[in-house]
């Protein structure tokens, strides 16, 4: 249903992103990722590795590590696809936001809406 592949939009050491290997439905669960979570006053340890680039806020108190392929996603200002938290299950749920085709990389909004064009916290001075 998806997949890692080298991604065209990411310039890291791993160049990689996720992609749908079937079509996907606008609101279609794509996948569903679950979360170490860890109390924001341990964050300052994560700081010095680089999963501080990838960790999701996790409510108030809490930030995340995701597992699976949910630290994998690229950002877009027009993504296709969104997520939920989950906290009952302990997951990000990653969904379709548009119709997906295969072989489309999928796409999340960073800072969490779909709409919110603020500049990401990694590009700020």
């Amino acid at each position: 249903m998806i997949e890692v592949k080298t991604s065209p939009l990411s310039d890291g050491e791993f160049n990689r992103g996720v992609f749908a290997t079937c079509d996907f439905k606008k609101g279609e669960l794509l996948h569903e990722a679950p979360v170490i979570a860890y109390p924001n006053d341990q964050h300052q340890h994560i700081e010095k590795t680089l999963l501080a680039d990838y960790a999701f806020e996790y409510g108030i108190n809490h930030t995340a590590i995701l597992l699976g392929y949910g630290m994998l996603f690229n950002h877009s200002y027009e993504p296709n696809a969104t997520y939920e938290i989950n906290f009952d299950n302990h997951t990000f749920n990653f969904y379709a936001y548009t119709d997906i085709k295969a072989g489309d990389e999928i796409l999340i909004n960073y800072n969490g809406e779909v709409d919110n064009n603020d500049p990401l916290w990694f590009n700020q001075d």
